[in-house]
């Protein structure tokens, strides 16, 4: 007998657009997915990941039993394991308390600060909640933090220090009551397609003009009436040169600056240097476009900005987003309908994580650390002594690796990040990752950095597990199980409650006051946060069964907010400060004379971990260069030449495409493939208030190679190791 078809409703566990999706099932087989006209989010459109990405969940490589390294790695000479017979089965009762043993050890001889964890941005938003509650609640440390520290942190502090918070201020599908929008540093055809596809019907079916500032030659650029391709590293120039033009042509939104900012004479006096003409020589942006841009956002009725890594992916990082921060302060086109400042997320999931308190300075709700009053919410909430939790910011993503050596960080848990894939200059991540002393991966696969784990707990899938995911528009929705989880895997959250209780019981700590590690489900879980956390105190299970609540939601009545700041600042008012130009780190010269970026591409995912274990991977099977006509015909390469792209840092042998999608003297290689990782090329310097890494500027070289010097991908990646 055919089992009956099911249908369930869940929300896409890819980009931050946060797709609505229903997956077809015929026994335990998803075999289609489509999306409902009536979802706010995505009107039943979806992208080729959405609808054919999720063929994962059934990979064989799949590991849906908890392994334990045979023989345990040396600290100081940890190497990944090359397969898995160095690998043996055990049974969640001797796995879980040979973690809770080795950590409960660790913490014990070396303290807090001997302790630190990656929350997940692919996780729910209750996996990372308890993820963080463990860490700070049991081993009293704020070494906690996930990839937003490597994707949009510059956005966060920028938009924290000037405004009081972090989340994008309006919701996308807005960008059709636009009449002026400024697309910077997002390929947003590729990264998140389905706002791109509102952002072409704007252009398109309303009117809306568009203008790209970005060094590529994005697909966007056919929609735009401008196009302004700076150099990279050069945004603070050509933001700042903008703003110069609207003070100096008298289009500053008078009314607005002198009710809701501050700062403004004393940023005004900063614009003086950065004329169009200073501008123009340091981007190569032809100084009249700046002109043409800064009037046509500045006289628009209702302006927007958009933008993404490009931005934030820079030692400069917060100061590039604060550039444009100044452009809607000093326009007043934030706090309406159809206007705003909207950093796009990248992950599914990565504005919940945020949320959550997966940072090292943040407790749920963006409640800093270092702030008695906020600690003694907690400490109350989860019975912890008074004093009991850290009042010291933890250490960030990049600075948590960094410190893996006696005397600093001696364990580490990894839930579903891939580090090994995603830092910079992987060569010194590689030499970090070896110093460690305990190593717990918790995933779906054993990925590039999984491989140098101790302890290997197999979690359950996105369609295994229920909870909530958070989109870039700051829509809380549901994620639901269609599928029991493959194997012997489990969801994040029963694993994290199941490890925190023995390691409770190892410490000595009391049970928290509410559920303790003992929740009824993910929404008691949810409860749990959002009582503390009062921007989601409103939403409940309930009201988001179908269409999502945006946040701030302050109780059950509320109807959620779809944009922010319309009366006032959480700051009280938005604050300009004076910027400097600070070249990149690395600029070219003549023994490394392009400019390396980084990003995604349309039929990928970060670092691979899912999408090159479904058959997207068949649609963009190899890691390659692309390189400008110019270029190419300047070094006599040709589309499929081998090459080797080299830094100071290390070196990729992948093959060459000519493309016009890059700029003359600027190159770009994609971020998913481990046999051609661009991470060992880039550079590890770091912005320095938000500790994001220079992924997007860098010098580099590109040379012969032989075919033969091609990696082979079955050999290098988890693909063949596993």
């Amino acid at each position: 007998m055919v089992t009956p078809e099911r249908v369930v409703r869940t929300t896409c566990p890819y980009c931050g657009v946060g797709c609505t999706l229903d997956l077809h099932l015929q026994g335990d087989l998803i075999y289609r997915v489509t999306s409902p006209f009536d979802s706010p989010v995505n009107h039943g459109n979806l992208c080729v990941k959405g609808r054919f990405g999720y063929d994962f969940i059934y990979n064989p490589q799949r590991v849906t039993v908890p392994l334990i390294r045979k023989t345990p790695p040396t600290p100081g000479h940890r190497t990944p394991a090359a397969d898995l017979s160095e690998w043996r089965e055990a049974s969640w009762e001797e796995a879980l308390d040979y973690v809770a043993d080795r950590l409960t050890a660790i913490y014990q001889r070396d303290g807090s600060d001997a302790m630190a964890i990656y929350c997940c941005a692919k996780a729910t938003n209750e996996d990372n909640y308890l993820a963080q509650k463990l860490y700070r609640s049991l081993f009293r440390t704020n070494n906690v933090d996930h990839c937003t520290r490597l994707c949009h942190a510059g956005s966060v502090v920028a938009l924290l220090k000037s405004l009081g918070t972090s989340a994008q201020s309006n919701t996308a599908a807005e960008v059709i009551k636009n009449d002026v929008f400024i697309i910077t540093g997002s390929n947003t055809s590729e990264n998140h397609p389905i706002i791109a596809l509102q952002m072409k019907a704007a252009v398109r079916d309303h009117g809306a003009k568009l203008i790209v500032i970005d060094p590529r030659r994005i697909e966007l650029c056919d929609f735009a009436t401008l196009w302004l391709p700076l150099k990279p590293g050069t945004n603070v120039v050509v933001f700042s040169a903008m703003a110069h033009v609207i003070v100096k042509e008298e289009l500053v939104n008078t009314e607005f600056v002198e009710a809701r900012t501050e700062g403004f004479q004393e940023y005004i006096r900063s614009l003086d240097k950065f004329t169009p003409e200073y501008a123009e020589a340091v981007s190569g942006v032809d100084r009249n476009l700046i002109i043409e841009a800064a009037r046509m956002y500045a006289t628009a009725k209702n302006g927007a900005i958009y933008w993404g890594m490009g931005i934030s992916q820079l030692s400069t990082g917060t100061a590039s987003a604060l550039g444009l921060i100044h452009l809607a302060l000093l326009t007043g086109h934030i706090g309406r309908e159809g206007t705003g400042l909207n950093p796009l997320r990248g992950q599914n999931n990565v504005q919940g994580a945020s949320d959550a308190g997966a940072m090292p300075f943040h407790y749920p709700g963006y409640m800093e650390v270092d702030k008695e009053e906020n600690a003694r919410q907690w400490e109350q909430a989860w019975n912890v002594e008074p004093g009991g939790l850290s009042r010291k910011r933890g250490l960030t993503t990049t600075e948590i690796l960094s410190n893996a050596r006696p005397g600093g960080i001696r364990a580490l848990y990894i839930m579903g990040e891939n580090p090994m894939m995603t830092e910079p200059n992987l060569n010194v991540t590689r030499h970090h990752m070896e110093q460690l002393e305990f190593l717990v991966a918790q995933d779906i696969f054993i990925n590039e950095s999984g491989a140098y784990a101790d302890v290997f707990l197999p979690a359950a899938a996105w369609a295994e597990k229920d909870g909530t995911f958070t989109n870039t528009d700051r829509r809380v929705q549901r994620v639901r199980a269609a599928l029991a989880p493959r194997g012997q895997a489990r969801p994040d959250r029963e694993i994290l409650c199941d490890l925190a209780r023995r390691i409770e019981a190892r410490l000595g700590r009391p049970a928290a006051r509410t559920a303790g590690w003992d929740y009824a489900g993910p929404e008691a879980i949810f409860r749990e946060m959002a009582n503390v956390a009062t921007m989601l105190k409103g939403v409940t299970y309930a009201r988001i069964d179908r269409l999502g609540l945006q946040y701030p939601v302050p109780d059950e009545n509320h109807p959620g907010t779809p944009f922010l700041f319309s009366e006032t600042f959480p700051s009280g008012k938005g604050r300009f400060f004076p910027l400097e130009h600070v070249p990149a780190a690395e600029l070219p010269d003549d023994e490394y004379p392009f400019i390396l970026t980084t990003g995604r591409l349309l039929e990928h995912w970060h670092g691979g971990t899912l999408t090159r274990h479904s058959q997207l991977d068949e649609l963009y099977p190899e890691a390659r260069v692309d390189v400008h006509e110019l270029d190419a015909a300047r070094l006599g390469f040709k589309s499929g030449d081998v090459v080797r792209v080299r830094s100071r840092r290390g070196q990729v042998v992948l093959r060459l495409n000519v493309s016009p999608k890059t700029s003359p003297g600027v190159v770009f290689i994609p971020m998913h493939f481990a046999e051609a990782a661009v991470n060992l090329l880039t550079i590890d310097v770091l912005d320095p208030q938000a500790k994001i890494p220079e992924f997007k500027a860098c010098a580099v070289t590109i040379e012969v190679a032989r075919v033969e010097d091609l990696p082979n991908p079955e050999a290098l990646t988890n693909r063949g190791r596993y």
